[in-house]
């Protein structure tokens, strides 16, 4: 039944005195227009919660087939195309909070393709324009992070922004000044006056999983990806936090330059390294797109080597010259194009969910899913985040669900393929699962928490904190002992544990003489640990083991750290204001503070023994690979620290030793290239301990 709202008027009846072809062509007219509407509205949202807020909530490829949509659309009815459609300016936008920067030349997207025919449909477009003039392409990773513009004034670097909308992004130069891989001031011959480089801002694998451990430890939400965690960590105000994100940079192209600074892009490249910015070591030229095409499905194989995450391949025409003859659409250069990598992905079921409590009470769902293989590894449990998660994505138990791992390391789930109509909705908690009392959401409607300050599961979490390896570090104090502790109310707080006896210890199940022994022994040796392992394992919000060794530094004991003042807290580099209301809250509690009062009496003694610290590594950076005998990864890291050295994760010309196990493998060969010395693990201790 056709509706009045199409009608061109209000009066329905001269509608219907229309001819029927006409009413039909009207209605299907207005029809398309909605669509497209719809579209852009909808792709506004996704962009919005990608580039601003981080947190996208569909996959690239939806997106994608979304923006398709809109463009085909456009292409079949150019009357209705406008000057605000996604289609005709880059996507994003400016964040509120932070001084907005004019592009000097627009920041452009780059069209996708997925297969080998559309990556040989480029090709084509390619030769046509360029009309039988020869060309080769340079075909680079795709690095899945942030797009940022480095503005170089005489050498030093004077700005930096994000891409936001293509033509106007946000001034994050204090932030970009942080991230260690990016020069201050350039280096090399023919500087020119004005240099605008641009790249991408990334997080390294080892750096997200280290941070989204530490995000777990304070209570707080984890990072979906590396991609969102760099561009999380560029968008803090505190540049002291991300200081401490450990992001990396790649340059992949300039923007506006006083002088060209070669006739291709594979040149330009290399000039840029040369005046010692970073860029990607695996890029690629070639002659044909079949060799492209290669080069492509090789690293679709081999990608989940790097130390970071990539997400595809960025194929361009190497000569800058032709690129100026093809040009560019209002959104995307015609000289390049992107083959995105299918992600990775299994479908299984979910078989159940479970909901844990961390030490902070949050709440976090967890789904038990049928065994399956994906990216080398047979999954079994999947984080859903948080309830808002299961709601938008309708998981329930029955569920067919496809999971994939966010940055090649978290299993997650990403869609529900096939719903169980029988089944109940998930119910979100309204009270704690473990014991039964109150919960709410956070105030930034996140997190769900447990309020109940006696809640034994909470708790039994801050135990396993506070004995753990990287705190109190208490040998054959396991979590199946630790809940029989908290069940039969042994152990009531941390100062317990220092209170247990033979008998209370041998009487648990399966705990025999010795065992117990065993346990009581580890307990008094962890006595004395540094200062800083006993402020980590308190479990102080928002306070891990870095912030705690910072504290150790600064206030050298106890009390003059639980004395501290707020300002005095807020003024240490690299604690901030919400770290040091945390801290302040903790020790401004009489339950906190008697705890400390029963560990001190017990005979805990956090300042431990005083070390005296070496002077054989000052100065010098340290890489450590291959399998050690006489060290953990961790002991020999304080090692170097003790002796004033500090480690890296990876090997570069300013690399100053490599300390090279058994099996040592690409860093010890990158070491060879580069000339850095190298030593061997007795050499190691033989300088740092000379007298033997």
């Amino acid at each position: 039944m056709l509706n009045s709202a199409y009608c061109p008027s209000n009066d329905f009846r001269s509608f219907l005195q229309i001819g029927l072809q006409e009413r039909i062509f009207f209605v299907m007219a207005e029809d398309i227009k909605q669509q497209i509407e719809a579209l852009r509205s909808e792709i506004r949202k996704h962009d919005r919660l990608y580039y601003v807020e981080a947190a996208p909530v569909i996959s690239d490829q939806d997106y994608d087939a979304l923006f398709a949509k809109l463009k085909q659309l456009e292409a079949d009815h150019p009357e209705l195309v406008t000057d605000d459609s996604p289609t005709q300016r880059v996507a994003g936008a400016p964040i509120e909070g932070f001084t907005n920067v004019t592009h000097a030349l627009p920041m452009l997207s780059i069209d996708n393709t997925y297969n080998a025919a559309e990556l040989r449909s480029f090709d084509e477009r390619v030769a046509k324009a360029l009309q039988g003039r020869e060309y080769s392409y340079v075909v680079e990773l795709k690095i899945d992070g942030l797009a940022i513009s480095l503005r170089y004034q005489d050498g030093k670097l004077i700005q930096a922004a994000t891409r936001g909308d293509g033509t106007t992004g946000d001034d994050v130069t204090t932030n970009i000044r942080t991230v260690k891989a990016i020069p201050l001031a350039l280096t090399g011959t023919k500087i020119p006056q004005v240099l605008e480089v641009r790249g991408e801002v990334y997080m390294p694998k080892q750096s997200f999983a280290r941070l989204n451990a530490q995000r777990e430890e304070s209570g707080d939400a984890l990072f979906a990806n590396p991609r969102n965690a760099a561009a999380g960590s560029l968008k803090l105000l505190d540049s002291k936090i991300t200081a401490q994100r450990n992001l990396a940079f790649f340059a992949y192209s300039v923007g506006q330059t006083s002088q060209p600074l070669a006739e291709t892009h594979y040149e330009t490249l290399q000039t840029l390294k040369h005046l010692s910015l970073p860029v990607n070591p695996n890029t690629a030229t070639a002659e044909t797109i079949e060799q492209v095409i290669d080069i492509c499905m090789d690293w679709a194989d081999k990608k989940t080597a790097l130390d970071y995450q990539i997400d595809g391949m960025v194929i361009k025409v190497d000569s800058h010259h032709q690129q100026s003859l093809l040009g560019s659409t209002g959104r995307a250069p015609r000289w390049c194009i992107s083959y995105k990598f299918p992600a990775e992905q299994a479908e299984t079921t979910v078989e159940s969910i479970d909901v844990q409590v961390g030490k902070t009470g949050k709440l976090t769902p967890v789904a038990n899913l049928k065994p399956v293989k994906l990216s080398g590894t047979i999954v079994k449990r999947a984080s859903l985040h948080n309830f808002d998660e299961i709601e938008r994505l309708e998981i329930h138990v029955g569920a067919t669900v496809i999971i994939e791992k966010a940055g090649e390391i978290i299993p997650q789930v990403v869609k529900v393929k096939q719903k169980d109509i029988f089944a109940a909705p998930f119910e979100i908690p309204t009270q704690c699962p473990a014991c039964g009392g109150h919960v709410k959401k956070d105030e930034e409607g996140i997190c769900v928490r447990c309020l109940n300050p006696n809640c034994k599961a909470k708790f039994i979490e801050k135990l396993k904190y506070f004995v753990g390896r990287n705190q109190m570090d208490i040998e054959n104090l396991g979590p199946a002992v630790l809940e029989q502790l908290v069940e039969k109310d042994i152990v009531k707080n941390f100062a317990d544990i220092y209170k247990l006896d033979l008998f209370t210890v041998s009487s648990l199940d399966r705990m025999g003489t010795r065992s117990a022994e065993n346990l009581l022994e580890g307990i008094e040796a962890s006595k004395n640990r540094p200062l800083w392992r006993f402020i980590a394992a308190l479990g102080i919000n928002n306070v891990g083991g870095q912030s705690a060794e910072i504290l150790a530094d600064v206030f050298g004991s106890l009390p003059a750290l639980m004395d501290a003042a707020l300002e005095q807290l807020e003024a240490i580099d690299q604690i901030g204001p919400v770290m040091a209301k945390s801290i302040r809250e903790y020790f401004d509690s009489d339950d906190n503070k008697s705890v400390i009062d029963q560990l001190l009496a017990a005979g805990v003694d956090p300042q431990g023994e005083v070390k005296e610290k070496g002077t054989a590594l000052v100065g010098k950076t340290i890489v450590v690979t291959g399998t050690l005998e006489n060290f953990t990864r961790q002991s020999i890291a304080q090692a170097i620290k003790d002796n004033g050295g500090k480690t890296s994760s990876s090997v570069s010309k300013k690399t100053d030793l490599v300390v090279a196990g058994q099996n040592a493998g690409s860093k010890l060969e990158k070491a060879n290239k580069f000339g850095v010395v190298v030593i061997t693990e007795q050499q190691f201790i033989d300088t740092i301990h000379p007298s033997g």
